[in-house]
C-alpha cells in the first residue's frame, strides 16, 4: 500500500484537555460519547487576494460535494441509517426530552462524526441506548417518502432490514478487520466489495493485472468496487457515468469553476487533469495528476481531493474519498523547507543498510499550511499531516509534497489548558516541565520529519509487489516514519538547523510517545478488546518494542508509585539508539516486502492489550473527564456579493455549531442515491 496521512485523531493529544474559550474564540462546538468537537481559525485568509479567495471557495465547495461516497465506501446501509435519523430529529419532535430521543440524538452525532455506523477509530459497530422499539415507533411516525426505503419495498420490509443492522451487534460488527487468519475481506463490514467477494476473489483478481516487469504500475483497484456479477469478479469505477456518478458531477463543476480563478497555468493544469480523471477513471490520468500536483511547488493555494488513503480496505487497495482546502503559512513554512532542503543528509545518515536508501532524493517539497475546509476522510477527524502521492515509483521519480496542518495543531494547543492530565500520567514535574516548555514545538518538528522525510525516505527493491505486506502495510509504513522522526528530533542536525532550541528539546516528544504508545492511548480501546487502528499499532508496536529490548538497562521502565503504574525513561541516548536499531528493521522489511516478518512484528508488538494496565489506565483516565477523541467543524465560507451580483469577498464564518453544519450538510450537500 502506498503511504498514508497523520490522522489528527491518532496524534495522541490526549494531554489537552479543551478549553471552552481562549483569546476571544470559542474552541469548543460539542462534546458527547467519546468526542469532542472543536473550531478552527484560519489566520491570514482575510488577507488574500479575492482571486485567491475565490480558488479557495470553489475548491471548498468540492471539498463538500462527495460527502456522502465515504458514508457509502464505509458501509452499504450508511446513508439508510444517517438519512431515517435525521428525518427522525427533524420530524419527531414530540419526544425530544425522553431518554430514547436524547440517546438516539447522541447516536446520530456518531454517526456523522464517523461517517457511518462504525467508530471513526476503532471501527467498531456502535451500540444504541434506545430501543428497537421507540426507532420503530419514530419511524412509523414519519411520513412515508422520509423513510428511505428501497424501491419497491414497504416500510415494513425496511424496518425489518434496517433494525438488525442498527441494534444486533453480531450483524457488521467491524467495518474492516485489518489481521487474523480469517477472510478479512467477508469479516469487514465496508462496502468496497460486494456480497460474496472473497479474500482469495480479490488477490486473484489483482495478481492477473499485475506485471512484474512494469516499473510504472498504476494503483490497481484505487478508485473501483469488487463485485461479483453473473459469476465473474468485475470492477464498478468510481468516476462520472460510472459509481457515485451523482456526487462527482457536483464535484468537478466546482473544479471546473476553480479553474477560472487559478493562480498560475500549472495550477490550471493540475485541476483540469484532475477533472478528466474524474470523468474517465482512467488510473494513468491519476498518477499523471498525481505528478503535475506534486511538481506545482509555487502555488500559494492548494487542495487534495480524490480517492486517496487506503487504511479502510484490508488489503490496503481500494481508497476512500478525501478533500483538504489550504493556502500557505509562509513563515511556518521556513522551518519545513530547512528540513526539505537538507533530504539528502537525512537519507545519507539515515542508519539503515545502504541497499534500501536512495542515492538521489528528488522532488521532496515541504510546507506548513492553513487550511480551510476539510472534506471526505479528513473530516471531522482530520490530518495534522500529509505526505503525497501514495505511489512509490511517482516517489521515487519525481519526488512527493509534504505538509503540516499548522492551524489544526494549533487549534489542539490553543483548546488546551492544564485539567490534570499531566499530573495524573507523567511520572515527575521534570516530564510535565519538559512537555510544557518544548511539547508544541517537538510536536509540529516531529510531524515535519514524520511526512516529510519519514514517509519519503527509502527504496522498495526492484520486484518486490508494493502490496505485498497486504493488512500490515499501513501499520508498518507509519511505524517507518515515525522511528525516521524520532531518530532524528535527537540529532545533533537539528540544532546546527536551528529547528530546536537546544539539546534537551528532544526528550519532551520522546518521553510523549513512548508514554502514549506504553499507557495512555489506551484510553481508546474498550475494556476486552485488542489494538486495531494502524497508528494506534504502529505506536505500540514501537514504545513495546523499544520497551522489551532496554529492559537489560532499563532504558525505559514502568514504575508503580502510590498503586498508579507510570512510564519513566532512564536513558535518553539509549531510547535513541533503539529507535535506530527499529527503524533498520522496519525499512529492511519494507524494502524488501518481507510479509512474515512485518506480520510477527506488527502481532507480537502492536496487537495484544496488558489487559492490568488497561483497566488501570481507563480508571484514571475517566476521572478527568476528558474526551480521547476529537474533531472539528469547518468554518462556513459566505461570498460577499455587490448590488450587481459580482463577488466582491470571501469570508469566514466560526459561529456554526457542530449540529447546524450536519444538517446543513445533510441538506446541501447529500447527491448519492441511498442505496449504491
Amino acid at each position: 500500500m502506498g503511504l498514508t496521512a497523520l490522522l489528527a485523531a491518532c496524534t495522541n493529544r490526549e494531554d489537552r484537555p479543551a478549553a471552552t474559550q481562549t483569546d476571544g474564540f470559542q474552541y469548543v462546538a460539542d462534546r458527547f460519547a467519546d468526542i469532542e468537537v472543536l473550531r478552527y481559525q484560519a489566520p491570514g485568509f482575510e488577507s488574500l487576494s479575492l482571486q485567491q479567495k475565490q480558488l479557495l471557495y470553489h475548491l471548498s465547495e468540492a471539498a463538500l460535494m462527495g460527502r456522502d461516497i465515504l458514508f457509502d465506501q464505509n458501509n452499504r446501509y450508511n446513508l439508510a441509517v444517517r438519512r431515517a435519523l435525521e428525518a427522525i430529529c427533524q420530524n419527531c419532535r414530540d419526544d425530544v426530552d425522553s431518554p430514547d430521543f436524547k440517546a438516539l440524538e447522541t447516536y446520530l452525532k456518531q454517526i456523522w462524526f464517523a461517517n457511518g455506523i462504525h467508530h471513526h477509530y476503532s471501527g467498531d459497530k456502535f451500540a444504541p441506548a434506545f430501543t428497537p422499539a421507540f426507532f420503530e415507533q419514530c419511524i412509523r411516525r414519519l411520513d412515508e417518502s422520509l423513510v428511505p426505503v428501497r424501491h419497491g419495498q414497504t416500510v415494513d420490509e425496511w424496518l425489518a432490514e434496517i433494525t438488525p443492522v442498527i441494534f444486533q451487534p453480531e450483524i457488521m460488527p467491524r467495518r474492516s478487520v485489518q489481521s487474523g487468519d480469517g477472510d478479512l475481506i467477508t469479516a469487514s463490514a465496508n462496502n468496497y466489495y460486494g456480497d460474496g467477494v472473497t479474500m482469495a476473489d480479490v488477490e486473484a483478481f489483482y495478481a492477473k493485472l499485475k506485471n512484474p516487469d512494469d516499473t510504472t504500475p498504476v494503483s490497481f483497484g484505487l478508485n473501483s468496487r469488487l463485485v461479483r456479477e453473473h459469476g465473474s469478479i468485475t470492477e464498478k469505477v468510481w468516476k462520472i457515468g460510472g459509481l457515485y456518478t451523482q456526487a462527482i458531477e457536483k464535484i468537478t463543476a466546482e473544479l471546473e469553476k476553480a479553474l477560472a480563478f487559478a493562480e498560475n497555468g500549472k495550477q490550471k493544469t493540475v485541476i483540469a487533469k484532475l477533472i478528466d480523471y474524474y470523468r474517465t477513471g482512467d488510473l494513468k490520468t491519476f498518477d499523471e495528476y498525481s505528478i503535475l500536483w506534486v511538481e506545482d511547488v509555487d502555488s500559494d493555494v492548494d487542495f487534495i481531493n480524490g480517492f486517496i488513503e487506503t487504511y479502510g480496505d484490508p488489503l490496503g487497495l481500494k481508497a476512500s474519498w478525501e478533500a483538504t482546502v489550504n493556502f500557505v503559512n509562509r513563515e511556518a513554512t521556513r522551518r519545513a523547507k530547512i528540513i526539505s532542503d537538507h533530504a539528502q543528509w537525512f537519507e545519507d545518515h539515515s542508519p539503515v543498510d545502504s541497499r534500501f536508501k536512495k542515492t538521489e532524493v528528488k522532488g521532496v517539497s515541504a510546507k506548513v499550511i492553513t487550511v480551510v475546509m476539510l472534506g471526505g476522510d479528513c473530516y471531522p477527524a482530520t490530518p495534522i499531516g500529509i505526505n503525497l502521492p501514495n505511489s512509490n515509483w511517482i516517489r521515487h521519480l519525481h519526488g512527493s509534497k509534504s505538509v503540516t496542518i499548522e492551524n489544526i495543531t494549533e487549534a489542539y494547543d490553543k483548546a488546551s489548558q492544564g485539567n490534570g492530565f499531566k499530573e495524573e500520567f507523567m511520572w515527575s514535574d521534570e516530564e510535565r516541565a519538559l512537555t510544557q516548555q518544548y511539547g508544541f514545538a517537538t510536536d509540529n518538528l516531529h510531524t515535519d520529519l514524520h511526512e516529510c522525510l519519514g514517509h519519503g525516505s527509502g527504496i522498495i527493491l526492484p520486484c518486490v509487489d508494493p502490496d505485498g505486506l497486504k493488512a500490515y502495510s499501513s501499520t508498518l509504513e507509519e511505524a517507518r516514519a515515525d522511528l525516521f522522526a524520532l531518530y532524528y528530533l535527537a540529532d545533533g542536525k537539528m540544532l546546527e538547523l536551528g529547528l530546536l532550541p537546544d539539546a534537551e528539546a528532544y526528550k519532551a516528544e520522546y518521553y510523549r510517545y513512548v508514554m502514549n504508545g506504553l499507557m495512555t492511548q489506551l484510553v481508546r480501546i474498550e475494556p476486552g478488546k485488542d489494538v486495531e487502528e494502524a497508528h494506534m499499532r504502529n505506536r505500540q508496536l514501537i514504545a513495546r518494542w523499544v520497551y522489551e529490548k532496554g529492559l537489560p538497562g532499563r532504558v525505559v521502565e514502568l514504575k508503580s508509585r502510590d498503586g498508579k503504574t507510570y512510564v519513566v525513561v532512564n536513558d535518553y541516548k539509549k531510547l535513541r539508539t533503539l529507535f535506530g536499531q527499529l527503524l533498520v528493521e522496519v525499512q529492511r522489511i519494507k524494502s524488501e516486502g518481507d510479509f512474515e516478518a512485518g506480520k510477527q512484528l506488527v502481532e507480537t508488538y502492536g496487537v495484544k492489550v496488558d489487559r492490568a494496565l488497561h483497566d488501570e489506565t481507563l480508571a484514571r483516565y475517566a476521572k478527568l473527564n476528558l474526551a480521547p477523541y476529537r474533531g472539528f467543524v469547518n468554518p462556513v465560507m459566505k461570498e460577499v456579493r455587490n448590488g450587481r451580483g459580482e463577488v466582491v469577498d470571501v469570508v469566514l464564518d466560526y459561529t456554526e455549531d457542530y449540529v447546524n453544519q450536519m444538517f446543513r450538510y445533510g441538506k446541501n450537500y447529500s447527491f448519492l442515491p441511498t442505496y449504491n
